[in-house]
């Protein structure tokens, strides 16, 4: 059966399901309570968090872009995905142990750093050059908007369960019973697709370069972007975007517990509790998606999220309704860029390299906004945060600023989109 007209059996939506929804609920983890961790276990010192998510998103990319690589060229995604995700799970159980590493700060926040490198690592081998690359292999012209609103809905949700959820269990119980539980859970997901997934019938070996490393250093000819200007154009395009995203997101878990003075729990619940109102735009954008409509999608999505930080910058928090109604509208703007600009991306991928494009794409989505927007973020809480005392230990709490950062460099988006419909427009005629 040709690639184009393959339907879905329900074992595959199971994996595209079951596989994504565990890895975007450790990835939450990692973006989300990871950096509450810090705070509360290790230091409240937003460097940390700045050189965590930087090195992370390091090892992160190079992870994809060596797996990736040899997923090609063996033609197998399975074994990536089911040994990435054990050790990815069993690695997060270990990055909760590290509060207990040392007393000494300096010692203890390079302990964690690396434990959350090494976890990176392993979750991008499963879920970034195995799980993502086996789903674009799935892809054809009748599925690409379910699956892309799937994919979309993923991270969402994974949100939705990780803060509400992750919330509560750390509220009760504390944060390493929450890592052990979601560790756990992504290692039982790792041995179930060692045994039951299988790999596209048409994948095959992409040898494309008579040696691994030439085939390695050929995802860096940047004249591959050069020769197809739209899929660079998407790939800025969410570059920027993500960039502005991580100005803000990285801090706001501790933006809500620490300045807005939320529990654990009531910090989740909203952010989860807006999260499914967000969820539903997925819904129309598919069909406009799958009619080709991608740039109005985008447009729509980045004024969106443009006047849901602007909400959050102005009342900070003052008014519940208001603060329900920004987050919502964030909530809207990430959804429906991410579930866009991947499909969008993923559909200009050359065949014989999609799981080294992955690592590209990797590249714009986590390396350069994971260092970017951190590095734009750290001076604005050390500058205009608030000085407080975190349990017995004196740090900076991130303020609203972040908000109004974030917004400006959202709009830059506009730019590299509209280069982006133009080199579509002319690519149909």
């Amino acid at each position: 059966m040709e690639a184009r007209k393959r339907k879905l059996g329900l074992k595959n939506w199971f994996f595209i399901w079951s596989l994504g929804m565990v890895g975007q609920l450790c990835w939450n983890i990692e973006n989300y309570w990871f950096n509450t961790f810090v705070y509360a276990k290790i230091e409240p010192n937003p460097t940390i968090i700045t050189l965590m998510v930087a090195i992370s998103a390091t090892m992160t990319t190079i992870a994809t872009f060596v797996f990736g690589t040899i997923s090609d060229r063996i033609g197998k995604r399975k074994p990536f995905i089911g040994w990435g995700y054990i050790l990815w799970g069993i690695f997060t159980i270990i990055f909760g142990l590290s509060e207990f590493a040392s007393n000494n700060i300096v010692v203890a926040a390079i302990i964690v750093i690396s434990a959350d490198a090494i976890m990176s690592f392993f979750g991008s081998v499963g879920n970034d050059s195995g799980f993502n690359a086996w789903t674009t292999d799935l892809l054809n012209d009748e599925n690409k908007g379910q699956i892309g609103a799937t994919i979309a809905a993923h991270p969402v949700l994974a949100t939705i369960i990780g803060t509400v959820v992750g919330g509560i269990i750390i509220s009760m119980f504390g944060y390493l019973s929450f890592f052990v539980v979601m560790g756990l859970l992504v290692v039982v997901m790792g041995l179930f697709s060692l045994f039951f997934l299988n790999d596209v019938e048409e994948l095959t070996p992409k040898k494309t370069h008579p040696s691994f490393i030439k085939q390695f250093l050929s995802i860096f000819e940047f004249k591959k972007l050069k020769e197809n200007k739209e899929l660079f154009f998407v790939l800025l395009t969410m570059a920027v975007f993500f960039i502005g995203f991580n100005v803000f997101f990285v801090h706001i878990g501790n933006y809500m517990l620490y300045n807005l003075g939320f529990d654990e729990g009531l910090a989740g619940l909203i952010q989860g509790g807006c999260l499914i109102i967000s969820l539903l735009a997925t819904i129309p954008a598919a069909i406009l998606l799958n009619k080709g409509k991608n740039s109005i999608v985008v447009t729509i999505a980045l004024i969106s999220e443009f006047i849901g930080l602007w909400i959050l910058y102005i009342f900070e928090g003052k008014s519940m309704p208001l603060l329900i109604i920004g987050v919502i509208l964030v909530g809207i703007g990430y959804v429906l860029v991410t579930q866009t600009l991947t499909v969008w991306a993923k559909g200009l991928f050359p065949e014989e390299n999609r799981a080294q494009f992955e690592g590209m794409r990797i590249v714009f989505m986590v390396l350069i906004p994971m260092i970017f927007g951190p590095i734009i973020a750290d001076p604005l809480v050390n500058n205009f945060g608030i000085l407080k005392i975190i349990e017995g230990k004196e740090g900076m709490v991130p303020t609203n600023i972040n908000f109004a950062v974030a917004s400006f460099i959202i709009i830059l988006c506009f730019i590299p989109l509209l280069l982006a419909r133009k080199n579509h427009l002319k690519e149909k005629e």
